[in-house]
């Protein structure tokens, strides 16, 4: 089977985002985030972990005298963060914001070495070690995001000049690395969906074949990272085993692979890239490892709320079903990583479980990654929080109860900026006969096959959402039905029709004029939801969702104790629309619940007495914002 990719995200220069949640979203990253976190890479928040990211660069290029601070990956968040940048220009003009970062890629372009070479650690640092300990030292994966950020700047602004250092620093990848040249594959993976995202926008063929090395490079032996400490003299950034192989995914060939392993960050990226190179290669052994590795993550290792990664040694997937609330990992990163294998994903294919992955991510596990005031972040997304343990007791360090302002490791903000700024190309997908609706965001969007289509929505509070379609057009309009919703309905013009409902979209086939509506309806009751019973973390409880926002509680509205509650099977599950203002006015959902009150010993045989017990959900991504406290997803039924 030849792999042919059937749709394109939509140009997100092409739609006009007004969506009553997004919207918001959206402008708290442009007009905060994004000043917030220039602030903090120029080191001026007082209080915040200090960054140095840009004055590496400015001692990179000559200008300034000093020592290189950070981690060795330090560049990559100048390079996520100019990638937000280009998707803020396209949401919101602002000639400051953009002459500010034209200055910025100034510095980069005079930090840069003669030769295409842009890594201000070894510049900087360690000159004589380029290329040396490429499973450690994260220079492909630095150069990936600055690629990706070149990209983006270029499709915003039209603008050459980021492009223009990157596609040279690309071209020195592509001398070096690759069949009968140097070996080599990165630690951190990131470069292959990068390149890929070169090869789109340049249609030089080269970026594709580096790609598709890198990928298919791993897991081949003899083992690259062994080969690499041998040559080496001694000297190694973190003194990582190169026989841990599963950490970086270089256990076996990438088409061999059926089980996510390793780091969930890299993984995910990894996994994106091989779908983008599928997409555009016809490879179809390397679609159908993506496809099995798709399946293990999403039905053994993924949390309720997207979140992916359940153990903190290596930041890692564990084995299937092990899936601790208290322990948890679940990096932001991993989400936004999962979101983009998703939207890959769906370009192949364009299948309802992808866009229900993709939405799960977006509305749960990504946004629980930032503080509603845009200021503090999580890295770590728990699902399971008790003070005085998490973040304190030895094997909960890294499950903090409340976000920090910034981290020395501090990929996971500019992640989350990045892609709620370019929400509008997960939204839609379209190829020349077809418009595709992922998601319910609201506001015009304008396709290459000349529909142009106005949303209106409340989603994800309301299921009611309206299509105006705005020009004479026939083709096929393909609206995602939600896995979890069980009832809907959908009109045109006002009148009820049953269109095809395939793959987990509806087909609608028309000759369509201006004008024209289509109306669709989705139950958006509350809902139980229940683990496979291999999930022993979650055994003998429930979670609770409304349409696709996963519902958590905290101590803030049910006092502190949460694991002495339980939610009786019978109680009828309420929304309050009125909401919590202090988060936003967002709907909460009630219950009548029963909380167990034990006597004074450790042990007794007198069972608990049960006291009645009003309970109160909020949403899961809003929790941690009204002071610390408790918190809980899976609630004892």
């Amino acid at each position: 089977m030849e792999v042919k990719k059937q749709l394109h995200s939509a140009d997100m220069r092409n739609v006009k985002v007004k969506d009553g949640f997004w919207s918001p979203m959206q402008k708290l990253v442009t007009d905060v985030v994004i000043p917030y976190q220039k602030s903090i890479l120029n080191d001026e928040v007082p209080g915040a972990e200090k960054s140095h990211a840009i004055e590496n660069f400015r001692i990179a290029s000559g200008e300034q005298t000093g020592e290189f601070y950070g981690m060795v990956f330090q560049d990559s968040d100048v390079a996520k963060w100019l990638e937000a940048v280009a998707y803020s220009l396209i949401l919101k003009p602002d000639e400051k914001l953009e002459a500010e970062a034209d200055s910025l890629i100034d510095l980069i372009g005079r930090a840069q070495e003669p030769d295409g070479y842009l890594n201000t650690f070894f510049s900087v640092k360690e000159p004589d070690r380029k290329w040396t300990d490429l499973q450690e030292c994260h220079e492909l994966y630095c150069d990936g995001h600055m690629i990706e950020a070149a990209v983006a700047y270029y499709q915003a602004t039209g603008k050459t000049n980021l492009l223009d250092i990157m596609k040279k620093n690309a071209d020195l990848i592509c001398s070096r690395f690759g069949k009968d040249k140097v070996r080599g594959i990165p630690g951190h993976e990131e470069i292959e969906l990068a390149l890929m995202r070169l090869y789109r926008v340049t249609g030089d063929e080269k970026y594709k074949e580096t790609a598709g090395y890198f990928l298919n490079e791993r897991g081949t032996e003899p083992n690259y990272f062994a080969e690499e400490v041998k040559k080496r003299d001694g000297w190694s950034y973190w003194h990582m085993d190169p026989e841990g192989r599963e950490y970086a995914q270089n256990h076996k060939p990438v088409k061999e692979q059926d089980k996510a392993v390793g780091h969930a960050v890299r993984a995910a990226y990894l996994y994106t890239g091989m779908a983008d190179y599928a997409s555009e290669s016809g490879d179809a052994e390397m679609y159908e490892a993506c496809k099995r590795l798709w399946r293990n993550i999403v039905d053994r290792q993924m949390y309720v709320t997207g979140g992916i990664g359940a153990t903190v040694h290596g930041e890692a997937f564990s084995i299937d079903y092990e899936l601790p609330n208290d322990l948890v990992y679940a990096e932001t990163c991993a989400s936004v990583a999962m979101a983009f294998f998703a939207r890959r994903m769906l370009e192949i294919e364009p299948k309802g479980e992808y866009a229900d992955i993709l939405e799960k991510e977006l509305y749960n596990g990504i946004l629980s990654g930032m503080q509603l005031d845009g200021k503090r972040f999580f890295y770590v997304n728990p699902l399971e929080v008790v003070p005085g343990v998490s973040g304190e007791l030895p094997e909960y360090k890294h499950v903090l109860p409340e976000r920090p302002g910034w981290y020395a490791c501090a990929c996971c903000p500019p992640n989350v900026a990045r892609l709620v700024t370019s929400l509008a190309q997960y939204a839609w997908g379209e190829n020349e006969t077809s418009v595709y609706a992922h998601t319910y965001l609201g506001g015009q969007a304008t396709f290459r096959n000349g529909a142009v289509i106005t949303c209106e929505s409340a989603y994800p509070w309301s299921g009611s959402v309206k299509y105006t379609i705005d020009t004479d057009k026939s083709f096929t309009f393909a609206i995602h039905i939600p896995g979890w919703c069980h009832e809907w309905s959908i009109s045109v013009n006002g009148a009820e029709v049953t269109p095809e409902l395939k793959d987990g979209y509806v087909l609608l086939d028309r000759s369509w004029k201006a004008g024209d509506t289509v109306e669709l309806s989705l139950a958006m009751e509350p809902r139980r939801l229940y683990a496979n019973t291999h999930v022993r973390a979650d055994a003998g409880c429930v979670a609770i969702a409304r349409g696709p926002v996963v519902y958590c509680f905290e101590q803030a509205d049910n006092g502190a104790q949460l694991s002495a509650l339980r939610l009786p099977r019978a109680a009828q599950l309420t929304v309050d629309e009125k909401g919590e203002e202090r988060l936003g006015g967002v709907p909460v959902i009630t219950a009548e619940g029963e909380r167990e009150v034990s006597g004074g010993a450790l042990y007794s045989e007198e069972p608990p007495k049960t006291e009645a017990a009003p309970l109160r959900a909020v949403p899961y991504y809003a929790w941690g914002n009204r002071g610390g406290g408790e918190m809980r997803v899976w609630i004892r039924e």
